[in-house]
């Protein structure tokens, strides 16, 4: 289960503190598939960022008892100076988990060839989303986190993306965020709507989506 209760998170701008969330709680179930639609900058992936403990919480609490997944797709905890298989040794290391089943299922997966040996630092946007979202399917997770930024490289790799979330790992909890009510629709059975730093829940998707086109 993950637990977020009455969380706050501001952001210093020019113009003073920016809340992007404010006072929100939710609990996510084994196994439960949620859904968070809200549209571009309504802090959407401030929370994934949250949930994955990339970012803490200005105040309240996040409470895990599963294992949670960075973000995937993110890449900006890989070190750029080391190789695509050096920051994957470093990952495991973090994990505590085995290297050498790992590295030909990330060969494999992300397609970079040649590059995994070269600096990340190297890499275009699309090759570290690659590399990320290869390691977040070498690790396995009991919940995964979903930002609609992880579409990347062509119409195969985006089908090959679903595939290893939505049919391989059907049985783990998933949170997706997105402003793209089909996604959310298809794969989610519980949803919410971000809107003014505050979130609202919906058990059924046309309604969750009926408060969506109002916002």
């Amino acid at each position: 289960m993950i637990f977020v209760d009455n969380v706050t998170k501001r952001y210093k701008t020019r113009a003073g503190n920016n809340t992007v969330l404010d006072n929100i709680s939710l609990q996510i179930n084994k196994g439960e598939k949620v859904g968070i639609l809200g549209r571009n900058g309504s802090g959407k992936s401030t929370l994934i960022r949250l949930l994955g403990g990339v970012e803490k919480p200005d105040s309240g609490t996040i409470t895990r008892s599963m294992s949670v997944s960075w973000p995937l797709a993110f890449s900006g905890a890989f070190q750029g100076s080391l190789t695509g298989l050096d920051n994957l040794r470093f990952i495991c290391r973090i994990y505590g988990t085995g290297i050498v089943d790992k590295i030909p299922r990330v060969k494999e997966f992300s397609e970079l060839g040649t590059y995994l040996h070269e600096p990340v630092k190297n890499y275009s946007s699309g090759m570290k989303a690659r590399l990320a979202f290869a390691l977040s399917m070498a690790i396995e997770f009991d919940c995964y986190l979903i930002d609609e930024v992880m579409a990347v490289g062509d119409r195969r790799f985006h089908d090959r993306c679903r595939y290893e979330l939505h049919e391989k790992r059907k049985d783990r909890s998933m949170i997706l965020v997105s402003h793209n009510p089909k996604e959310i629709r298809k794969h989610c059975t519980v949803f919410y709507v971000l809107n003014q730093s505050r979130l609202r829940r919906f058990d059924d998707a046309d309604k969750a989506y009926n408060y969506y086109q109002t916002i």
